[in-house]
């Protein structure tokens, strides 16, 4: 990996914290002309620093009020079951998160429905029907302390 000085620190944290910011402001904020910055972001956004930028939705607000902590162990643990169920997982849109762990647990998907019915039915039709799950526990949120999705930087 290349060597990020502590400009390029600072215009990653500036980022995290709102990705909207113009290359105008970013500038302003970082002493220095447009041009620059512009081929900063555009070597951090090359070098896979800066991997999309996203508009943070607030979840109820949008319909998805429930999140369920899916706890998911499998019954065969060769290479040829792990891959399918990941490239499964991948088609579920229900999932918003997905972790393959070690531990007592073999994966923990995150996943935002807008009822415990909907769960019922991801469950049920969804994510019952896919190879080699032993055994799901989930958990549900009641209420949601910290959510971030920046990184501490530097």
């Amino acid at each position: 990996m290349e060597h990020l000085d502590e400009l390029d620190l600072t215009l990653l944290r500036l980022l995290q914290q709102d990705a909207k910011m113009t290359t105008k402001e970013l500038a302003a904020e970082l002493n220095l002309t447009i041009s620059p910055v512009y081929e900063r972001i555009r070597r951090l956004e090359n070098l896979g620093y800066i991997r999309q930028y996203v508009a943070v939705l607030d979840k109820t607000l949008i319909g998805r009020p429930i999140t369920v902590i899916c706890q998911v162990s499998m019954r065969y643990h060769n290479e040829e079951f792990i891959e399918k169920f990941e490239q499964k997982i991948q088609e579920l849109d229900e999932v918003q998160e997905c972790y393959h762990m070690a531990g007592q647990v073999d994966f923990l998907l995150k996943i935002n429905l807008k009822s415990l019915e909907d769960y019922h039915d991801f469950v049920k039709y969804k994510l019952s029907k896919l190879d080699n799950i032993g055994t799901l526990n989930s958990t549900f949120v009641l209420k949601e302390i910290k959510h971030t999705l920046g990184y501490p930087i530097g």
